[in-house]
């Protein structure tokens, strides 16, 4: 019997199209394959359509793909969806995808889809109509003005009427300003005054680019924001509320921004929202009414506020919801034991029930029990840890716990605390927001003891980023223990942790590195004008200051003029760093390239990063849709394969193992000052990021490797390299390799 074609529908006509790239990767990376043939379909902004080759899924942004769609994709026409997929799961966002276009698509062609049908998609993109709804049923939203694109247009001469409109309907500033039509917080402003007001209706009448749309002026609440998932029992048809999240703005941030809602680690969610037990009866109360007035079928995410007076006033209906590994939808699920394959299989099961296709799959999930019922290798995931870089590696482990094949591994989240302690992470508290909110829950019933690891696990994979987890410390206590993990030796961590002893050597060994100084702090306290002149007799401008021990372009800066070095390697050491790194500012073609092997490395296909200031930003690596890097580089075939071995070579030469990202610049034979063409050596990350849309995977997928089987090579590759560890994973190890 064949499997069930989902064609998994992300991208789009909508300024959310980078958000839906987001959550349509993470949908085809959690669909459970033992069930469903995934079809990727990516819509381009101007309506094309393709089935999207599988190693275009890793990419952080579309326009690292997009250009290349027309020679690697397939194009399709809505017709052929008829013959191609059998289920369609909406992971597109904003207009044409929730507004009732596509869902009225789907209906001609005759083809079952996800979540709430025409009528109640296009009412739930409806800010504005949707409030009369939800108002006739009781339920109250927030006291709002609704100003016309004309009005807008016109404002000298619309302007009394409008300021005599918000005094009659009570709303005073500050309130929020907000497109009629669009979500992820684009085009939202605060306004503090009647000046304000004009500049803010224009950005949100005019944030979708081809067509100007009314304008939502709201008041501004008061109380906690909240974010509720609505699923349903398909068996019984009721609607169950998961936990609310409690949403709590960033520092001098006055609304929860894009920013907010999708960097890692930048606003604090709390699930279930710290209120009493009535107030979530309550907040779950009003949005199961408000599912049923605006008629959401399926799933619906309700969000608003708990006034400080108790009364829950709804602000935004969704009749879909964003669909990242972190977003209110997972983390509301994992709150009652719900992980992301079972919460998409529950989805997909919900509306094939309504359709009458549920007994097919029912029938195929029999016929392939017995592939999950064998023994399983048990890998323990290190996330979180005490560096500046924690964050990121709270994503990256997560993004390993959800990867790893569940046919042939049993994955166990351990939380490293910021006093290096473990403790195994629940569902719930793996999808957190922050490493903060996961400090606050952890108990000492789910602490587990280093010397425990061996117990528990037959694999270690270290999810961490910087500090211990790639110094050497933590490959230190697994080799203590006697237990394979991924990655670099003790050594080798240590050594490529220090870039500039990194590039020391690698200088010694022939390679080209750009000259750089160390300055520590006692030397810069004692003489600082005399490090200065050094500096400026050693290094040219613009020159780069930096940590020689941290990664992810934490407290890099680029300095242009003599009168501010001082002032940048002050904000370093205003960081508690030791050292300040003084680096040559190298021009040309910056370049990652990812190495996988132990003996015999293979360089990935290089990405150029293309960064939009003079140093690439934290936002740029992680921020879905703020980094572009192209896979592979723009360079010819020859330049590529230099640039390959170049890394290879480096790669052994630091002893690397498993796999590692060697970040470094390109030059031609004109901006090389050799006057010939060279790459320049920047620095080696032996535990590179693993977050869903990062470099590595992209550069594997291009040579046909799923993020899931290359962290099954990385499994691999460390099983291989510390076979001879111990007795105990010897056994194990052997039967990985021989898989």
């Amino acid at each position: 019997m064949a499997q069930l074609r989902v064609g998994v529908f992300m991208g789009g006509k909508t300024i959310e199209k980078e958000v839906s790239f987001n959550s349509g990767r993470t949908i085809c990376n959690h669909l459970d394959t033992s069930r469903y043939d995934i079809i990727p379909i990516f819509q381009t902004h101007s309506g094309s359509l393709y089935i999207l080759p599988w190693h275009f899924l890793p990419r952080g942004k579309i326009s690292d793909f997009e250009h290349r769609l027309a020679k690697e994709a397939q194009l399709i026409v809505w017709d052929d969806l008829k013959e191609l997929i059998d289920f369609a799961y909406i992971a597109t966002h904003g207009r044409y995808a929730e507004d009732g276009t596509l869902q009225g698509f789907f209906e001609v062609l005759g083809i079952p889809y996800l979540g709430a049908k025409v009528f109640a998609s296009a009412l739930g993109m409806d800010k504005i109509i949707q409030k009369d709804f939800l108002t006739a049923q009781g339920i109250e939203v927030a006291k709002h003005l609704m100003v016309t694109a004309q009005e807008i247009d016109a404002f000298d001469t619309h302007s009394d009427a409008i300021f005599e409109a918000l005094k009659s309907k009570e709303i005073q500033f500050p309130c929020i300003v907000k497109p009629y039509k669009e979500g992820s917080s684009l085009g939202i402003s605060v306004v503090h005054t009647q000046a304000e007001l004009l500049p803010a209706l224009i950005k949100a009448s005019t944030i979708y680019p081809s067509k100007k749309q009314a304008v939502l002026i709201e008041e501004k609440l008061k109380g906690m924001e909240f974010s509720c998932i609505i699923i349903t029992d398909y068996k019984t048809g009721a609607l169950i509320p998961l936990p609310p999240t409690e949403i709590v703005h960033a520092q001098n941030s006055e609304f929860y921004d894009y920013e907010q809602k999708y960097m890692p680690g930048k606003s604090l969610k709390f699930t279930p929202a710290r209120v009493s037990q009535e107030a979530l009866q309550a907040i779950q109360h009003t949005c199961i009414r408000a599912m049923r007035a605006l008629g959401f079928t399926n799933i619906g995410r309700i969000d608003g506020f708990l006034t400080h007076d108790n009364r829950v006033v709804i602000i935004d209906p969704n009749s879909l919801s964003g669909m990242a590994p972190a977003s209110y939808l997972f983390k509301q699920a994992a709150e009652v034991g719900i992980g992301h394959t079972q919460l998409i299989n529950h989805l997909i099961e919900t509306e094939l029930n309504t359709y009458g296709m549920l007994d097919t799959i029912i029938a195929q999930e029999k016929r392939n029990a017995h592939i999950m019922n064998t023994k399983k290798v048990r890998v323990a995931v290190l996330l979180g840890g005490a560096s500046n870089e924690k964050e990121i590696s709270l994503e990256s482990g997560r993004n390993v716990v959800y990867k790893l094949s569940p046919h042939k591994y049993e994955g166990i989240a351990l939380f490293v605390s910021s006093k290096m302690e473990l403790f195994k992470l629940t569902q719930s508290q793996l999808v957190s927001n922050t490493t903060a909110v996961i400090e606050q829950s952890l108990t000492n019933d789910s602490k587990i003891r280093w010397s425990d690891l061996p117990n528990i696990a037959d694999f270690v994979f270290i999810g961490l980023h910087g500090g211990h987890g790639e110094n050497g410390a933590i490959q230190g206590t697994l080799e203590m223990l006697g237990m394979p993990y991924n990655g670099s030796s003790v050594l080798t961590s240590a050594l490529c942790m220090d870039k500039y002893k990194t590039n020391q050597l690698l200088r010694s060994k022939g390679f080209d590195v750009p000259f750089s100084l160390l300055v520590s702090h006692q030397e810069w306290l004692t003489h600082k004008e005399e490090t200065i002149e050094r500096i400026k007799q050693a290094i040219a401008l613009p020159l780069i200051v930096k940590p020689h021990d941290d990664g992810c372009s934490v407290m890099v800066q680029k300095v242009k003029k003599i009168e501010d070095l001082a002032h940048a390697i002050e904000l370093l050491f205003a960081q508690h760093k030791e050292f300040a790194m003084i680096e040559e500012c190298i021009f040309g073609m910056e370049l990652t390239v990812g190495v996988i092997g132990n003996d015999n490395p293979k360089a990935l296909p290089p990405s150029q990063a293309v960064c939009s200031s003079d140093i690439l930003s934290i936002e740029e690596k992680f921020l879905p849709g703020a980094g572009e890097n192209q896979t592979p580089a723009p360079l010819p075939q020859a330049t590529l394969s230099l640039v390959q071995s170049v890394v290879e070579n480096a790669y052994k030469t630091l002893g690397c193992k498993g796999y590692s990202r060697i970040d470094c610049f390109y030059q031609t034979e004109s901006q090389s000052p050799t006057r010939k063409e060279r790459v320049i050596f920047l620095e080696n990350n032996s535990l590179p990021g693993m977050t869903p849309a990062t470099c590595i995977f992209h550069q594997a997928a291009e040579i046909g490797i799923k993020p899931m089987d290359f962290i099954d090579k990385i499994i691999e590759l460390g099983f291989e390299e510390h076979k001879n560890t111990n007795n105990a994973v010897k056994q194990v190890s052997d039967e990985i390799i021989t898989i």
